[in-house]
C-alpha cells in the first residue's frame, strides 16, 4: 500500500498522506516515500506546487507514530529523527511551493510538517499545536525554531510551554495558518500560484526564505541577487511581451 497518494493536477499535484487509521502519523515507511516525492519535484519544474493533506477528515498528520516509536531501539530514534529533520528541510529548499492543507488534527509532527510548508491552509473544524511537553519532551523536529519565526517569541513560547492546540480562526489570527478554507480552497490557491513564472515564483521564495532572518541591507543583497537571476530568463521576455500584447503569458520555466 502506498504511504503517499499523488493525484496530478497538471502544473501542481495533490498528495494525500495515506494512513486514515493511524490519523496519518509520520511512520519510517511514509517518511522515505515523502523524501523520493519531494526529491522527484524538486529535480524538475514539471510539478510547480504541491497541496499536502491526510487522508480522511480527522487528522492532518497526528505527529509520530508512536506505536511504530515504541518498537525502536534507543539507538534508532536519533536516527529517525535526523531523517526527518533532513527531509523537513528539503521541502523548505525545494523550488517547488508547498501548500498544506490541514483537513484535520495536527498535533506534534504534524504541525512540525506544515510549518515547513510555504503556505497553510487550515478547515474550519481543524486543530493545531505543539503539544510535546505533554508527553515529556520537547518539538525535536524543528517546532522551536520554526514556530517563533512564524508568530513571534512571545506567542511561540506560550503554545510550546503550554502545549495548547488551537483552532482554525485563532491559527489565522496569530499567522500560524494562511488561511480558513477548504481543500478546493488550498487548489485553487496551487493554481493561482502555477499562472506565474515558475522561475520568478522558485526564486521569490528562496529570496524570502533566506532573507528573513538577516539585518535590512543584507537581506536586499539577497533579492538583489535572486532579482538579477530573472533577467537572463525566457519567462521575464514572455512576460513583457504578453502584456504589451494584452494576452495571458506562456511561461516554460526557462
Amino acid at each position: 500500500m502506498s504511504e503517499i497518494i499523488i493525484e496530478a493536477r497538471g502544473a501542481y499535484e495533490v498528495w494525500t498522506i495515506n494512513g486514515e487509521a493511524r490519523r496519518n502519523a509520520m511512520s519510517k515507511a511514509m517518511m522515505a516515500e515523502l523524501d523520493a516525492n519531494v526529491s522527484r519535484v524538486s529535480s524538475s519544474r514539471d510539478v510547480r506546487v504541491v497541496v499536502l493533506r491526510g487522508a480522511g477528515t480527522k487528522a492532518f498528520c497526528a505527529g509520530a507514530d508512536l506505536k511504530e516509536r515504541a518498537t525502536m531501539k534507543p539507538d534508532e530514534v536519533p536516527i529517525f529523527l535526523d531523517g526527518v529533520r533532513r527531509i523537513f528541510r528539503s521541502l523548505e529548499r525545494s523550488d517547488c511551493v508547498f501548500i498544506a492543507f490541514i483537513n484535520g488534527a495536527a498535533f506534534g509532527g504534524g504541525t512540525e510538517l506544515s510549518l515547513c510548508c510555504d503556505l497553510r491552509v487550515i478547515d474550519p473544524a481543524a486543530e493545531m499545536g505543539l503539544t510535546e511537553v505533554k508527553l515529556g519532551i520537547i518539538p525535536g523536529a524543528g517546532g522551536t525554531q520554526r514556530l517563533p519565526r512564524l508568530v513571534g517569541k512571545g506567542v511561540a513560547k506560550e503554545l510550546i510551554l503550554t502545549g495548547r492546540r488551537v483552532g482554525a480562526e485563532e491559527a489565522v489570527k496569530i499567522g500560524l495558518a494562511t488561511r480558513v478554507g477548504s481543500q478546493e480552497d488550498a487548489e485553487k490557491l496551487a493554481a493561482s500560484i502555477c499562472e506565474n513564472a515558475p522561475i520568478a515564483v522558485s526564486l521569490a521564495k528562496h529570496a524570502i526564505d533566506e532573507g528573513a532572518h538577516l539585518d535590512l541591507d543584507a537581506a536586499l543583497q539577497v533579492e538583489q541577487a535572486k532579482y538579477a537571476q530573472t533577467l537572463t530568463t525566457e519567462d521575464r521576455v514572455e512576460g513583457l511581451k504578453a502584456f504589451a500584447e494584452k494576452r495571458p503569458p506562456v511561461y516554460r520555466g526557462r
